[in-house]
């Protein structure tokens, strides 16, 4: 029988043992094991056992309780749900006995999800679905889900795209109230309706894009003048129907772009806009935002106008019948010769001006899919850039230039694009880099425009042993979208922006609005602050992700098509090393894959200075030119193509001069 005191004591103990805990809020860290951690809001994590984790999803936010373990440990216990972010998910549908579940898609989500006979809306295994949550597991760590919808299976013609919409959470359909303000907007400004704008009817505008193209954005038109060129370039004006307060403008800003995937495209705008009323098409009368600028006969940007206009496309030219005309068979084009060969002299002043004092993309070997019927790779040709649509792309970066130009000037908050070359947290590797392989770059500043442009030309120079500019590209960051005009350093420009595609980026359509308040004198309907440009990028990211996954997915398909009898090999370059492997791109149709080479029987050390991966026996550099087989898809980073060398591939010989001085 217990006494007094030692109920006392056990009180006692109990006490210790209650103020040995803490208590805390913290969110959920999954792992693709079945434990996890608990983050604090201190940056602490928490170890979570096993039965604790089956009653939260990670990323929940919970009220735990730490407690000490025998072994002087500590460990979480979930007392609370505060707040689950887990709401719609895509996944794929699988049988376990009589059992249904879904496999949710999600980041550290390696649970099954029950799906209650009730909640299946029809769908069996193997179909792809969109899931919510019909019942969290805090109670008794049994969650369940239910399908909102059957998205299809792996005979879907299409299914990549559709998972890829809704995986994304990319909006496929326009809102009642969007389309009740098209009708509104152009029941009060038809599209003949010229409006209060300048009459520029008279200048020949051509529009050159792809045949099929319909959202046609811009048109151009150029003329001599007394020391070199008048360019004039149009550009479609969706800004004349949308109004910043309607639905349909919350909409647009939410799409933030048109989704391009192979064979399907997510418009942001309402086709009714972007392919009729506002599209610069052939033979009507169209509102648009006119840039003209004055070309040097050296190809300088010098005075520019911007003006809201009224234009009449002359022609609808493809890419192709122009690149016929600029290769001497004049006969089909000779009607718009007048126009065709202004703008072909303006395209060569500019481009040889920005050769020489600014950077340029490099060109490389592009590819073109080819879809059959049912949404899958037939086949993938080879297509070269073509003169033509260097032209273009000439004409919209002087125009790009001019309005960040006119943006800057006036004192806006943007949009600007930025770049700021190098990334801050790797100056001293950049400094390095340069000593070791280019000395003659090492003391130039990579923080001003010329010095970045002197140092990436440098990089590029013939007759560098080792691939010194592609190497480089591990200390490169991204460009941006800005409210505070900065360096544009991957073009080697002082500021940068968008403004030839409001009919399919937002961001373009915001520099129309900047652009149109400060030619009447207004302020701008709306502002651009970090807020609107935070939720931008992360919408634009979204869109990203959801064509790289789904090009991913084709490619593997096609890759598996293609090696089905076995026996098949693949030339490739590598293209990135990192300490794991290296990626490779297959020479034949541009595909890329990822080498492990931690699964490798030998055992490969990684030097980054020269951008290789060595072992006893082979080695593997970027740019090496390599043979690899398929091996499969890792399911988990949406059907990346894993490779594997050959037997033989990538086998040492004497060590060439290139190596023997990058690592002396």
């Amino acid at each position: 029988m217990l006494t007094q005191d030692n109920l006392t004591q056990l009180t006692d103990l109990k006490n210790q043992m209650e103020a040995a805990k803490e208590r805390a809020e913290a969110v959920v860290k999954g792992t693709q094991a079945r434990y996890g951690f608990a983050v604090l809001d201190d940056g602490r994590e928490v170890f979570i056992p096993p039965q604790e984790m089956l009653k939260v999803f990670p990323n929940d936010r919970v009220q735990i309780c730490i407690r000490p373990t025998k072994d002087n440990k500590t460990i979480a216990d979930i007392e609370k749900l505060i707040d689950s972010p887990v709401e719609e998910f895509t996944g794929r549908c699988v049988r376990k006995g009589k059992a249904v579940f879904v496999v949710p898609d999600l980041p550290q989500f390696s649970r099954w999800l029950f799906l209650p006979t009730q909640a299946r809306n029809g769908a069996k295994e193997g179909d792809f679905l969109r899931c919510a949550i019909l019942r969290h597991p805090i109670r008794d760590g049994k969650p369940q889900a239910k399908v909102l919808s059957v998205l299809g299976d792996e005979t879907t013609p299409g299914i990549e795209i559709l998972y890829s919409i809704s995986k994304h959470h990319l909006p496929n359909q326009w809102s009642k109230g969007s389309l009740n303000d098209i009708e509104k907007s152009l029941a009060e400004h038809p599209p003949e309706t010229t409006l209060d704008r300048r009459d520029l009817t008279d200048l020949e505008f051509v529009t050159i894009d792809a045949a099929k193209t319909q959202d046609i954005d811009d048109a151009l038109y150029a003329e001599i003048s007394d020391d070199g060129w008048t360019l004039f370039v149009a550009i479609a004006d969706p800004t004349a129907y949308v109004s910043t307060a309607s639905r349909l403008y919350k909409d647009i800003a939410q799409r933030a772009t048109s989704v391009y995937f192979h064979g399907d495209v997510l418009p942001m705008l309402p086709e009714i806009l972007s392919q009729e009323t506002c599209a610069l098409s052939e033979g009507v009368d169209r509102p648009a935002l006119v840039c003209k600028i004055s070309v040097s006969d050296a190809g300088e940007v010098g005075e520019f106008e911007f003006i809201e206009a009224t234009v009449r496309s002359r022609a609808k030219l493809s890419y192709y019948a122009v690149e016929r005309y600029l290769n001497g068979q004049y006969d089909e084009l000779m009607s718009h010769s007048t126009p065709l060969e202004s703008l072909y002299q303006v395209y060569r002043a500019l481009r040889s001006r920005r050769e020489q004092n600014n950077l340029l993309m490099d060109d490389r070997q592009e590819f073109r899919w080819i879809l059959n019927d049912n949404k899958q790779i037939e086949t993938i040709e080879t297509a070269e850039k073509l003169l033509s649509q260097k032209l273009v792309e000439e004409c919209m970066v002087a125009t790009n230039r001019c309005a960040a130009r006119f943006l800057v000037t006036n004192n806006t908050t943007g949009p600007f694009i930025a770049h700021p070359g190098f990334r801050s947290d790797r100056r001293e590797e950049l400094k390095k880099f340069l000593e070791m392989h280019a000395p003659d770059l090492a003391e130039l500043d990579p923080d001003t425009v010329q010095g970045y442009r002197d140092i990436i030309k440098g990089l590029s120079a013939e007759g560098r042993k080792l691939p010194l500019r592609t190497m480089a590209n591990r200390l490169l960051t991204r460009a941006a979208v800005t409210t505070q005009h900065a360096p544009h350093m991957g073009m080697a420009l002082d500021c940068y922006t968008n403004c030839t595609s409001p009919l399919r980026k937002y961001v373009d359509f915001l520099v129309h609005l900047q652009i149109k308040a400060i030619l009447n004198k207004k302020e701008p309907t709306e502002n651009v602050e970090e807020t609107l440009l935070k939720g931008l990028r992360s919408r634009i990211g979204a869109s990203r992700e959801a064509t790289m996954a789904t090009d991913r997915w084709l490619a593997g398909n096609y890759l598996k098509r293609l090696t089905q009898d076995g026996g098949v090999t693949f030339k490739a370059t590598v293209s990135h090393v990192t300490s794991s492997g290296f990626t490779a791109r297959l020479t034949q149709n541009g595909l890329t894959g990822f080498v492990d080479l931690r699964k490798d029987p030998e055992k490969f050390s990684y030097d980054k200075w020269t951008a290789s991966l060595t072992s006893t026996t082979r080695r593997f550099q970027i740019e090496q030119t390599v043979e690899l087989s398929l091996i499969g898809l890792d399911d988990e980073i949406s059907n990346q193509a894993l490779f594997a060398p050959v037997p033989g591939c990538g086998l040492k010989t004497v060590a060439t001069p290139a190596i023997q001085d990058a690592t002396s």
